[in-house]
């Protein structure tokens, strides 16, 4: 691996010397710059461990340890030679500070644990676990062995009713309608022996279809009394800690969510990770909560309506739902895993990415590219991975490099490693483009839930359309799906040489946690720099969720009731108090359909695009009509097509003949006067 320590000292400006042996000959070096007090940047992780180790015993180490790997993303490549802006990168951006703390999500596990199954598999399982947690099983069946004829675990049988919770607090609810008690059981097996139907397995429970009611099991029970037929079903609870699942993924009632709650396992028997992890899991844990959520910027509901729902349906967890009663969605804290999938396809940014937030996201991006480019690298891509699976597949691939049977990373593709891939969306994606990136690949490696797949292609190719309009050629946002380093190998490819034009002059703002203030920052730079000639007046984006767009209305039904001024929540739709006039506002639509779902005429539809005019950010008048004037006292008090549409409706109706339906035309105050001052009706005072 070709290292120019002169070259990566003047990109990252500081002097640096190189070190091939840091870990053994050249220890005394390390030992030396942890004495400093400063933090010490070491570009190993594999050996991680022994460099912490030998920090913890060097007298005087006060220095921060921080790591980054450029062997295998960088380092270990075809193109190695030209790696040394990359490497420079992947330095200046591991030099950053940590994201500053976020509240945290707590979880207390008493090791209280519950496997259903069959009761041979079950018991087996337990085994394995009974020495550091309490367990419990559910009988589902006997299995192929049954159960064991010592009873050392305790055993619910029965029909489960639901099951729900997360770590610490699962809640089991089941109906006990078996003949058999297991509690009074001594599994002495005369049951089973004397039963003709073979009804009774060595699970110890009666199958109810294959029973035709000898009752000689019953004679056989009646020194322990364990089998009544007479007993009513009861439903029973109890609260556990952790799951161990046997049931195959389609049994339910279970949790069917791609993202399974924690402490939730589902085990096939043969992978021991599974009661590893479990094992673990007895104490106090914490997590970063990982989403923000301000409910004055979300669409998801006014009126009582639901618009935009996007969150809702792309949660891989479930942990988020709908309240309409108070018109916003309820995040579970317990249940969130932290996918960011929420925060990508919000089109307001209501529902942020909190740790790390998007404005440190930004930064690390920035950080990256501009130490690039002063570095001289050219064309530089990001690839975007989590920072599990997808950090596995980039090391494999690097290590196949470094064995000749792969090409590796591509010397202008910096990796970045994220929490979950869906964490970072088109706001991010934008702002990279702007400051110079041709090519953002997002690496998807099978773990994903199908719908963040989708979610971000169509953000992509919205994106895309835009960049396109703009005048950028070639393409810039990829989808790379890779299950095996030779998959992303391939991948890496095929994409290679199809890097997107970008802007003469890179930006240099830095991304907020605002996600429209991003795009429009992003927006801006993009447009001012668009290499197309002339620009078009508007840039048609592909339909589906869009963060762009306007709002069409049919002047010949809309009636101008102004129910789409009060449903739109960003303030894009508004009225003029001096004149009967719908006016919008297209910077701040963000396409969440209230006001088309509100409209009680049908007449509104929405059009994604972007609009490229100044008058994008100016109020224009959509829809306007002529006052109608009171009859009586002539102050207008409603627009002349709605009191006419309303005429219209009530003209048949036998409560609005004669003067009552000539009162409709008065504004409120002479209606009132009319009604008391006519001599030939009732009073409600004559009552």
């Amino acid at each position: 691996m070709p290292l120019d320590p002169r070259a990566l000292g003047t990109a990252l400006h500081e002097e640096l010397t190189l070190h091939s042996t840091l870990c053994r000959r050249e220890a005394g070096a390390f030992q030396q710059a942890v004495r400093s007090g400063e933090t010490v940047l070491v570009a190993c992780t594999q050996e991680q461990r022994l460099f912490t180790e030998l920090a913890e015993q060097t007298d005087g180490a006060t220095s921060p340890l921080r790591f980054v790997n450029i062997r295998e993303t960088g380092g270990w490549s075809r193109d190695a030679r030209q790696a040394g802006p990359k490497i420079a990168a992947l330095l200046a951006a591991a030099h950053l500070p940590e994201p500053e703390p976020v509240p945290t999500v707590s979880f207390r596990s008493g090791g209280r644990l519950l496997i259903i199954g069959a009761l041979d598999a079950a018991e087996r399982a337990a085994t394995l676990l009974a020495d550091v947690l309490d367990v419990t099983l559910f009988a589902q069946g006997p299995g192929d062995a049954g159960g064991r004829q010592e009873r050392r675990f305790p055993v619910l049988g029965g029909r489960v009713v639901s099951l729900k919770g997360w770590l610490g607090r699962f809640a089991l609810q089941w109906t006990a309608d078996n003949p058999i008690d297991l509690d009074l059981c001594t599994r002495c097996n005369a049951c089973v022996v004397a039963c003709p139907e073979n009804a009774i397995g060595l699970d110890y429970q009666i199958d109810m279809t294959a029973c035709t009611g000898h009752r000689d099991c019953v004679k056989a029970c009646a020194v322990a009394g364990a089998i009544r037929f007479e007993r009513e079903a009861e439903v029973q609870s109890q609260d556990f800690d952790l799951v161990l699942d046997l049931r195959p993924a389609g049994a339910g009632p279970t949790f069917l969510q791609h993202a399974l709650p924690q402490g939730y396992f589902r085990w096939d028997g043969q992978d021991l990770q599974a009661l590893l992890r479990l094992r673990d899991l007895v104490g106090e844990f914490e997590k970063p909560k990982f989403f923000s959520y301000r409910q004055k910027l979300c669409a998801h509901s006014r009126n009582r309506g639901v618009g935009c729902n996007a969150c809702v349906d792309i949660c891989s967890a479930e942990a988020i739902s709908s309240d309409p009663v108070r018109q916003q969605v309820v995040v579970n804290p317990h249940l969130c895993v932290g996918c960011g999938a929420c925060t990508t396809v919000c089109p307001t940014g209501a529902m942020g990415y909190a740790y790390p937030s998007a404005q440190d996201m930004g930064t690390r991006i920035r950080t990256l590219l501009s130490t690039y480019a002063q570095a001289g690298g050219r064309q530089p891509s990001l690839l975007l991975h989590s920072q599990e699976s997808g950090q596995q597949l980039v090391h494999e691939l690097g290590r196949a490099a470094q064995l000749g049977v792969a090409q590796g990373v591509p010397a202008h593709m910096i990796p970045v490693a994220l929490w979950h891939t869906a964490s970072v969306g088109i706001d991010l994606w934008i702002s990279a483009i702007a400051q110079g990136a041709t090519q953002v690949a997002v690496l998807f490696t099978g773990d994903e839930a199908p719908q963040y797949v989708e979610g971000l292609q169509s953000q992509m190719a919205v994106a895309q359309a835009l960049l396109h309009g703009l005048g950028y050629t070639g393409t810039h946002l990829h989808c790379v799906q890779a299950r095996s380093a030779t998959d992303l190998d391939a991948g890496l490819r095929a994409i290679g040489g199809a890097c997107g034009s970008v802007p003469a002059q890179a930006a240099r703002f830095t991304p907020t946690n605002d996600k429209r203030a991003t795009l429009e920052l992003a927006l801006d730079h993009l447009v001012t720099n668009a290499p197309a000639r002339e620009l078009p007046e508007a840039i048609a984006l592909p339909k589906g969720p869009s963060p762009w767009g306007t709002v069409v209305v049919d002047k010949d039904r809309c009636t101008l009731c102004l129910s789409c001024v009060s449903a739109c929540p960003a303030g894009a739709l508004q009225d003029n108090p001096q004149a009967p006039q719908l006016r919008f506002t297209e910077q701040n639509c963000v396409q969440c359909a209230l006001c088309e779902r509100t409209c009680p005429e049908n007449a509104i539809a929405l059009q994604p695009r972007m609009l490229l005019t100044p008058e994008r950010g100016q109020p224009r008048v959509l829809n306007e009509t002529q006052p109608y004037g009171c009859i009586r006292c002539g102050k207008p008090f409603g627009t002349l097509q709605a009191i006419e549409a309303m005429l219209g409706r009530l003209a048949d109706h036998p409560m609005f003949q004669g003067e009552a339906l000539e009162r409709l035309k008065m504004c409120g105050d002479c209606r009132v006067i009319d009604l008391y001052s006519a001599q030939n009706e009732a009073k409600v005072t004559d009552l």
